[in-house]
């Protein structure tokens, strides 16, 4: 096996390493599990013909977590074109909420997740789910540490707030969210730094 073919052998391997937390991390950011799929396929083949550009000895999850936040802004700014359906609010609309008290399920958490703004959510994913440190974070988001601490701050507090208010949108019987998905994917993401 020639040289070249061992670097590309290396980079397979970690490349296919990163996918957990690939979509662990896109799933947080749309919300999605389907689109999240999408982005990580996207990433990969991204990263598959950029390979000659990463620089072996430096964190590939960091430079997929680039590419992966750079397609999904990407993705953001042609989606300002397009109409989307949200199943989830035509439901709210349709049906009343039941009015017995219940716990807060995972995907309620998931849903408050969601209603935070796009900066702090990655901001919190990247801390939280991901595993960087402050530093990392802001490398992989383009700002000063300073500001990552602050969008993680203010997103923990805005969560706080919303579950301490009652204001988080309780989980229907017929969510498509699992909470056991959730749960499986936080804990690859966090186990795997």
């Amino acid at each position: 096996m020639t040289a070249a073919q061992r670097s590309t052998a290396d980079f397979k391997r970690e490349l296919i390493g990163v996918i957990p937390q690939l979509r662990a991390f896109a799933r947080g950011l749309c919300g999605r599990s389907e689109l999240a799929d999408d982005l990580v396929q996207e990433t990969l083949l991204k990263a598959w013909a950029a390979r000659d550009r990463f620089e072996p000895g430096t964190s590939i999850r960091a430079w997929t977590f680039v590419i992966l936040r750079n397609v999904y802004l990407s993705g953001l700014r042609r989606a300002r074109f397009q109409g989307d359906y949200d199943e989830v609010a035509a439901e709210r609309i349709l049906s009343a909420p039941a009015e017995q008290e219940a716990p807060l399920h995972l995907a309620d958490l998931h849903r408050a997740l969601m209603t935070l703004a796009p900066e702090r959510r990655e901001a919190l994913l990247l801390i939280g789910a991901g595993g960087f440190s402050y530093e990392e974070a802001a490398a992989i988001a383009g700002c000063a540490v300073g500001t990552i601490k602050s969008r993680v701050g203010r997103a923990r507090a805005q969560l706080a707030t919303m579950i301490d208010n009652g204001t988080v949108e309780r989980r229907s019987k017929r969510d498509p969210v699992a909470n056991a998905a959730i749960m499986a994917e936080l804990q690859r993401a966090t186990r795997r730094r």
